[in-house]
């Protein structure tokens, strides 16, 4: 399994962007050749369940995931979702933290997966692609960009398998 995180300062109040990082159709239009559909009714809590498409017309494979966790940030407490990846060729799970911070609030997303019939000497590259691809995504989710449009310093943590 190949493990990343992405952190991000944003200069919106936590509730916004709970609101715009659990805005699960919005994650479709920020990441390439991708769209997500919700499968639950009404709105996003635990047992929420989507689908994330990736592809070119027949050609692509499916990202089924379920909320496990729905904690939504409330005054000094943090937030914290967790989703689980259950797919034919993705598995694994992300956790999405959002805290208050000076001048806004602080995102962590921290995402561990595995790609069925990947051997495990990719994982490295996997954890790097997996820190742009979502880096670039939680910028576009948040309206902000981290220096140079690349992911933050603050991206790896040393997670990166």
């Amino acid at each position: 399994m190949s493990r990343f995180r992405v952190v991000r300062p944003v200069p919106l109040a936590p509730e916004e962007t709970w609101r715009r990082l659990t805005d699960w159709p919005a994650h479709g239009r920020q990441v390439p050749l991708t769209r997500t559909r919700v499968l639950t009714p009404g709105p996003s809590r635990t047992g929420t369940r989507f689908t994330a498409r990736t592809g070119l017309g027949p050609l692509g494979f499916d990202d089924p995931m379920e909320v496990v966790r729905w904690e939504p940030p409330r005054g000094d407490r943090p937030g914290v979702c967790r989703l689980e990846k259950y797919g034919r060729l993705v598995r694994g799970w992300a956790e999405i933290e959002v805290a208050a911070a000076p001048g806004g609030s602080r995102v962590v997303w921290t995402e561990e997966l595995s790609v069925r019939g990947l051997p495990r000497a990719f994982d490295g590259v996997l954890a790097r692609a997996g820190r742009v691809v979502f880096g670039r995504a939680l910028d576009g989710l948040l309206g902000v960009s981290a220096p140079g449009g690349r992911p933050g310093p603050d991206s790896s943590n040393g997670l990166s398998s």
